[in-house]
């Protein structure tokens, strides 16, 4: 019989990896559905590889899918009985998943709530509906500062900015043009389409003295004085201080990749592509301090739940497979690999992981990180883009682009929580 039988499906694409040998009589075998990031399936291979090895009478069978068609992908087959029996998802969708149905609670026998309190880092317990758990991660991620060492060495650059003022001015000394004045080289990247939406949130507004949301992220809170101040700070990088272009190389981070960039904002699942481009000489330090020395991060996480098609033998397996992957082992792996950091300060505060000159930044972040509850993640992103759109190639003033934002984002919200 086939050991184990792994649909990969990449961009329309299938194919198939069979491996022969033994299975008991009691043989049993799970789906386990995620979206397609290379680092996370080559880390997800090893979980399984391990897990099997453990657990000889389980076969798990994992499926991946383009980003952007995963969740069409989840919540058309769940409800059919098909697909994953443990599935993965953002945690900003957990309402979402719980109101169709596709995911059902953990089981208090099986994961402790109390237990899970204890031994998990607190942005966790965002997944826990009515004293009970749904969803849990086996990494979370925050934000920190890429930066390229050649670029900096050239420049002159010993060593990271810890301040915004000092960011502003180390990107100054960074940014190329060419003769007719174009940027070749920036020197700090921008846009809200990757993470600068996160920082401008949870980052700026609050480093400017404000708060982006009240009554636990129902109520939007950014237009005032603070959030004024935090746009006005996010689009001199550009007007002002020029050392940045709005949409420069369509993405922040290939911008970075492609070593055009002398610094950039992203997420610590960054890593483990980063670590696969030759001869990028990169670094990582802590984000820059707000104008009176605060800190801030955001922290976010992709979590696993077992699906309501999980029942019987297979329930069991899954909660069996959910149990391995929230394991301290499982998350060093992940953290290896990916660069994911571990959701629990067990493995994440050890001595190596935090001091570690590439993960200790990212770790030390989610000490001051905060987690947005979103809606819908991805419309609450597009107002954010929106705004600095305005300003950017409309003309529109700064405070009248806030308060648009801010009237976008509250019907989004509005709507959400009223159903």
């Amino acid at each position: 019989m086939m050991k184990r039988v792994r649909n990969l499906v990449v961009a329309g694409l299938t194919s198939s990896i069979a491996v022969l040998g033994s299975t008991s009589a009691q043989a049993v075998e799970i789906e386990y559905w995620q979206y397609f990031f290379d680092a996370r399936v080559d880390a997800m291979e090893q979980l399984i590889d391990g897990f099997e090895a453990a657990n000889p009478d389980i076969t798990v069978k994992m499926t991946h899918f383009p980003y952007a068609d995963y969740r069409t992908k989840v919540s058309a087959a769940i409800p059919a009985g098909e697909g994953p029996d443990v599935v993965q998802l953002f945690y900003g969708w957990l309402n979402d998943y719980r109101a169709a149905n596709l995911i059902q609670p953990l089981s208090e026998s099986d994961f402790p709530a109390a237990k899970i309190d204890e031994e998990f880092f607190p942005m966790v317990q965002a997944m826990k509906v009515d004293g009970q758990y749904f969803a849990l991660p086996t990494a979370v991620r925050s934000l920190a500062l890429f930066y390229n060492k050649r670029l900096f060495k050239e420049a002159g650059i010993d060593a990271p900015p810890a301040n915004l003022d000092e960011l502003v001015e180390t990107a100054k000394k960074i940014a190329k043009r060419d003769g007719a004045g174009n940027l070749t080289t920036v020197g700090f990247t921008t846009g809200m389409n990757a993470q600068d939406h996160h920082w401008w949130r949870e980052v700026l507004v609050r480093q400017f003295g404000g708060e982006a949301y009240k009554d636990d992220y129902k109520q939007v809170n950014y237009n005032d004085d603070a959030g004024l101040a935090a746009l006005d700070f996010y689009t001199s990088l550009e007007k002002e201080h020029g050392v940045t272009a709005f949409g420069f190389m369509d993405e922040p981070q290939a911008a970075f990749k492609a070593g055009r960039a002398g610094m950039h904002i992203d997420g610590s699942f960054r890593i483990g592509s980063l670590n696969k481009i030759r001869g990028l000489d990169w670094g990582v330090a802590e984000l820059p301090a707000g104008p009176d020395g605060t800190k801030s991060n955001y922290s976010s996480y992709w979590v696993n739940a077992i699906t309501t098609k999980a029942k019987d033998e297979k329930y069991e397996a899954s909660v069996k497979f959910m149990q391995y992957i929230t394991s301290d082992d499982a998350m060093q792996v992940w953290l290896d690999v990916v660069g994911e950091l571990p959701a629990k300060p067990s493995v994440g505060l050890t001595d190596k992981n935090a001091n570690n000159e590439v993960f200790g930044p990212f770790i030390k972040g989610l000490a001051y990180a905060h987690t947005t509850k979103f809606a819908n993640e991805s419309s609450q992103r597009q107002v954010l883009m929106d705004m600095v759109s305005r300003t950017d190639i409309e003309g529109q003033a700064a405070k009248d682009s806030l308060a648009q934002a801010a009237e976008q984002e509250q019907k989004i919200l509005t709507e959400y929580y009223t159903k």
